[in-house]
């Protein structure tokens, strides 16, 4: 994906007319109100232009309606689809916010410089997300400022200073 950034990732059809179910990908929601233009990631990296007809939240999931897609057969399609923005029209975050994209391959490291391994993801449980993070073995290492207390996204660097046994098991 070339300087994408997914807002909704597509799980299935729903109704008659191609509308499709969605999971919300964004913790900005609103933004599906001024989107129009997207691209559609099929799971085998082909892209696809779609315009967004209308939309609707329901069940924790948005309802797409997407331009020429107008029915099942149509909206089946699309199934697993990754639905993109470019990365220049994301939402501008505040200072010391991330999108989870620029998280995901940035390498952790200790305050001594060990190298704990790669973040593969960025896990919501809720309360305080996690890193997930791939090394010797995973680790699950809590995003929080006391913890991570250096982010350079440009670096691609998490500096982490863990708490007593955060990295045993």
């Amino acid at each position: 994906m070339e300087d994408l950034v997914a807002v909704a990732r597509i799980a299935r059809p729903r109704g008659l007319k191609g509308e499709l179910a969605a999971d919300i990908l964004t913790d900005f929601p609103e933004r599906f109100a001024d989107l129009v233009d997207v691209k559609a990631v099929m799971p085998d990296s082909t892209e696809r232009e779609l315009k967004i007809e209308k939309h609707w939240f329901q069940s924790g999931r948005v309802v797409l309606k997407f331009e020429g897609v107008d029915s099942i057969e149509a909206a089946e399609t699309l199934r697993n689809a990754d639905i993109c923005v470019h990365e220049d029209d994301a939402v501008e975050l505040e200072e010391g916010e991330y999108f989870d994209w620029e998280l995901a391959g940035c390498e952790v490291r200790t305050l001594d410089a060990t190298v704990i391994g790669t973040v593969r993801e960025l896990m919501r449980t809720g309360a305080t997300e996690i890193l997930v993070v791939d090394g010797e073995k995973e680790y699950l290492i809590p995003f929080a400022e006391s913890i991570c207390t250096e982010v350079d996204i440009e670096k691609r660097l998490i500096v982490i200073d863990p708490p007593e046994g955060l990295l045993e098991f």
